[in-house]
Protein backbone atom coordinates (compact mmCIF):
# COMPACT_ATOMS: atom_id res chain seq x y z
CA UNK A 1 0.00 0.00 0.00
CA UNK A 2 1.33 3.42 -0.97
CA UNK A 3 1.40 6.12 1.67
CA UNK A 4 -0.33 9.42 0.86
CA UNK A 5 1.16 12.83 1.67
CA UNK A 6 0.05 14.45 4.93
CA UNK A 7 -3.09 16.56 4.97
CA UNK A 8 -3.94 19.60 7.05
CA UNK A 9 -6.65 17.66 8.88
CA UNK A 10 -4.26 14.83 9.75
CA UNK A 11 -1.71 17.27 11.17
CA UNK A 12 -4.44 18.90 13.25
CA UNK A 13 -5.52 15.50 14.60
CA UNK A 14 -1.98 14.42 15.41
CA UNK A 15 -1.26 17.71 17.16
CA UNK A 16 -4.43 17.31 19.26
CA UNK A 17 -3.43 13.78 20.27
CA UNK A 18 0.09 14.95 21.05
CA UNK A 19 -1.10 17.84 23.23
CA UNK A 20 -3.51 15.54 25.08
CA UNK A 21 -0.70 13.02 25.62
CA UNK A 22 1.60 15.68 27.02
CA UNK A 23 -1.16 16.84 29.37
CA UNK A 24 -1.84 13.28 30.53
CA UNK A 25 1.87 12.66 31.00
CA UNK A 26 2.16 15.80 33.12
CA UNK A 27 -0.75 14.56 35.24
CA UNK A 28 1.04 11.20 35.65
CA UNK A 29 -1.75 9.44 33.75
CA UNK A 30 0.75 7.44 31.78
CA UNK A 31 -1.60 4.85 30.28
CA UNK A 32 -3.81 7.61 28.87
CA UNK A 33 -0.72 9.47 27.62
CA UNK A 34 0.55 6.36 25.84
CA UNK A 35 -2.82 5.84 24.20
CA UNK A 36 -2.91 9.46 22.96
CA UNK A 37 0.64 9.31 21.63
CA UNK A 38 -0.07 5.98 19.91
CA UNK A 39 -3.28 7.32 18.35
CA UNK A 40 -1.42 10.30 16.92
CA UNK A 41 1.50 8.26 15.59
CA UNK A 42 -0.92 5.81 13.94
CA UNK A 43 -2.34 8.47 11.61
CA UNK A 44 -0.86 8.06 8.12
CA UNK A 45 2.28 6.26 9.38
CA UNK A 46 5.57 6.26 7.49
CA UNK A 47 6.17 2.61 8.48
CA UNK A 48 3.14 0.36 8.83
CA UNK A 49 4.12 -1.74 11.86
CA UNK A 50 6.33 0.71 13.73
CA UNK A 51 4.09 1.01 16.80
CA UNK A 52 3.96 -2.75 17.30
CA UNK A 53 7.74 -2.95 16.91
CA UNK A 54 8.21 -0.20 19.50
CA UNK A 55 5.81 -1.96 21.86
CA UNK A 56 7.75 -5.24 21.55
CA UNK A 57 11.07 -3.50 22.20
CA UNK A 58 9.74 -1.71 25.26
CA UNK A 59 8.29 -4.94 26.69
CA UNK A 60 11.59 -6.73 26.11
CA UNK A 61 13.40 -3.98 28.02
CA UNK A 62 10.95 -4.09 30.96
CA UNK A 63 10.70 -0.31 31.17
CA UNK A 64 8.64 1.53 33.75
CA UNK A 65 5.34 3.05 32.68
CA UNK A 66 6.75 6.60 32.80
CA UNK A 67 9.61 5.51 30.52
CA UNK A 68 7.16 3.87 28.13
CA UNK A 69 5.16 7.10 28.00
CA UNK A 70 8.31 9.08 27.20
CA UNK A 71 9.22 6.65 24.42
CA UNK A 72 5.80 7.02 22.81
CA UNK A 73 5.98 10.80 23.30
CA UNK A 74 9.20 10.82 21.30
CA UNK A 75 7.65 8.66 18.60
CA UNK A 76 4.61 10.95 18.36
CA UNK A 77 6.77 14.08 18.32
CA UNK A 78 8.91 12.79 15.45
CA UNK A 79 5.79 11.75 13.57
CA UNK A 80 4.13 15.15 14.05
CA UNK A 81 7.28 16.97 12.91
CA UNK A 82 7.56 14.77 9.81
CA UNK A 83 3.90 15.34 8.93
CA UNK A 84 4.24 19.11 9.34
CA UNK A 85 7.29 19.02 7.07
CA UNK A 86 5.20 17.40 4.33
CA UNK A 87 2.76 20.30 4.22
CA UNK A 88 3.21 23.13 1.74
CA UNK A 89 3.72 26.67 3.06
CA UNK A 90 0.07 27.49 2.31
CA UNK A 91 -1.11 24.36 4.12
CA UNK A 92 1.06 25.16 7.15
CA UNK A 93 -0.70 28.51 7.37
CA UNK A 94 -3.99 26.61 7.75
CA UNK A 95 -2.73 24.60 10.71
CA UNK A 96 -2.39 26.52 13.95
CA UNK A 97 0.70 24.64 15.10
CA UNK A 98 1.36 25.29 18.77
CA UNK A 99 4.19 27.82 19.21
CA UNK A 100 5.91 25.71 21.87
CA UNK A 101 6.03 22.81 19.42
CA UNK A 102 7.47 24.98 16.68
CA UNK A 103 10.16 26.22 19.06
CA UNK A 104 11.01 22.64 20.04
CA UNK A 105 11.21 21.56 16.40
CA UNK A 106 13.49 24.42 15.26
CA UNK A 107 16.71 22.60 16.09
CA UNK A 108 15.67 19.27 14.58
CA UNK A 109 16.68 19.88 10.97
Amino acid sequence: MSRQRATVEQVRQIQDYFKAGVDYHGEKKFKEAIESFRNGAAINPFQEDHLNELSKKLKAMSVKLVQESIAYMGCAAVHLKSMIDELSENERDLVPVDDSLLDAFKGWD
